[in-house]
């Protein structure tokens, strides 16, 4: 069988590069960032952090808050059809005022 080479980072060349003045260290206050249930949110990475990252594919896609788990938080996104949910910590998540 073949083997995948490469891995969850893979032809995310500019999806998960930062702007040049964007770069050095990340701000405290995103990190620790807290969200209600029912927000709405944006998926936007910090490429610095790869904790409680989500799958590429959903960069930029809007979820709602379902509920915290531990540091991270637990969304419910819409991918085509499907509902999915994820986890992810709030550095990489954006509150939209709704």
């Amino acid at each position: 069988m073949v083997k995948k080479t490469g891995g969850f980072r893979r032809k995310t060349r500019h999806k998960l590069s930062k702007p040049r003045r964007r770069k050095g260290k990340i701000s405290v206050k995103k990190f620790f960032q807290s969200f209600e249930k029912g927000d709405k949110v944006v998926l936007n990475a910090e490429p610095a952090v790869q904790k409680g990252m989500y799958f590429p594919r959903f960069h930029g896609k809007t979820g709602i808050i379902k509920k915290k788990i531990g540091r991270c938080y637990k969304l419910l996104i819409k991918d085509g059809k499907k509902e999915k949910n994820l986890i992810v910590h709030p550095v990489h998540l954006k509150k939209i005022m709704v």
